[in-house]
């Protein structure tokens, strides 16, 4: 292109062209022109993302109109700061005493967003760095409160209630800045190393204890098993030596009942009938009065003769004929 076609300063004798060292093509004027109306028609016009607004400053004054998420024209010598409105995850480490003055790290994360009616009024007094400046100190600070009414074991035992406070006294302090805490989760409680140590040796005492307390929870329970034991083995021997004697009883009632009804029934002539059943024909002797003897055969109507003598003395040990 003759545009670009750089030209010669002169021409010598021989009609050749001269040109001059260190001239500017002037292609270059042009390609500057270009870059300056892209660069102008850029700066006329911002995009704001989703979950974002956006500051306008014009000359270092900041305006309270704030632009949302779209398509947004601008002056070019406005500038526009982008506030992140989203839920913001931040960790925080503190250090703050317990109760009982022991000295406890704790680390803490912090949710929060910025309120989209409050962002051109953090960029005004705060800055971009607002989580140096405004939540950083705040957690510190309420932090160290906190702590400071619970021991460091008790610390470990109300983490929720320690939460709860730690919410709702960061929401009170940063609420009129613009900045809202939507949850707080403590990470970690961080003891020194000494009573770390004493809460292991505490420990391991409780357990200790506890063992000896189970041990003889178990003897004890394993003697009044046996002691159990015994009582209904006796209850047991108990209750059947009450049965076999009334069982005793029973029967002899029974006997006696018995009995009575024999002797009920029988009569004289009945025990006359059974003693003629049983007699074999033999008398028996029978010892008379006055020392003799009667023979019970010798009786009249009796095959043998009748006697009687006198009895003999116990001493001569003499038989009866």
């Amino acid at each position: 292109m003759s545009f670009f076609k750089r030209k010669p300063a002169y021409t010598d004798g021989d009609g050749n062209p001269v040109y001059k060292r260190g001239g500017v093509p002037k292609f270059v004027p042009l390609i500057l022109i270009v870059l300056v109306i892209l660069f102008f028609c850029f700066s006329c016009f911002t995009i704001i993302t989703a979950g974002h607004t956006g500051v306008v400053s014009t000359f270092g004054k900041v305006s309270e109109n704030v632009l949302q998420e779209g398509f947004h024209l601008k002056a070019p010598w406005q500038s526009v700061t982008k506030m992140d409105n989203r839920i913001v995850k931040l960790e925080v480490s503190t250090e703050a005493f317990s109760s009982d003055l022991q000295t406890v790290t704790v680390n803490v994360a912090v949710n929060y967003r910025v309120d989209t009616s409050k962002s051109y009024s953090i960029v005004k007094n705060v800055g971009t760095n607002y989580e140096d400046v405004l939540i950083t100190p705040a957690v510190n600070e309420v932090m160290k409160s906190i702590m400071a009414q619970y021991t460091a074991e008790q610390s470990i035992t109300n983490r929720n209630m320690i939460s709860t406070a730690l919410l709702d006294e960061l929401n009170e302090k940063l609420s009129d800045s613009g900045i809202t805490v939507s949850d707080i989760n403590i990470i970690d409680f961080d003891f020194s190393d000494v009573y770390v140590a004493a809460i292991e040796a505490k420990q391991v005492a409780e357990q200790e204890k506890l063992r000896a307390k189970i041990e003889q929870d178990q003897l004890t329970m394993e003697k009044e098993a046996e002691a159990s034991r015994r009582v209904i083995d006796a209850e047991a021997a108990a209750e059947v030596a009450r049965i076999e004697a009334e069982a005793a009883a029973y029967a002899g009632e029974k006997e006696a009942v018995a009995n009575e009804k024999i002797a009920a029934s029988l009569t004289a002539p009945l025990i006359e009938y059974y003693k003629a059943q049983r007699w074999d024909g033999k008398l028996p002797a029978v010892s008379g009065a006055e020392g003799t003897i009667i023979r019970m055969d010798a009786l009249p109507g009796s095959d043998a003769t009748a006697s009687s003598s006198p009895a003999p003395d116990a001493g001569d040990g003499a038989e009866a004929p």
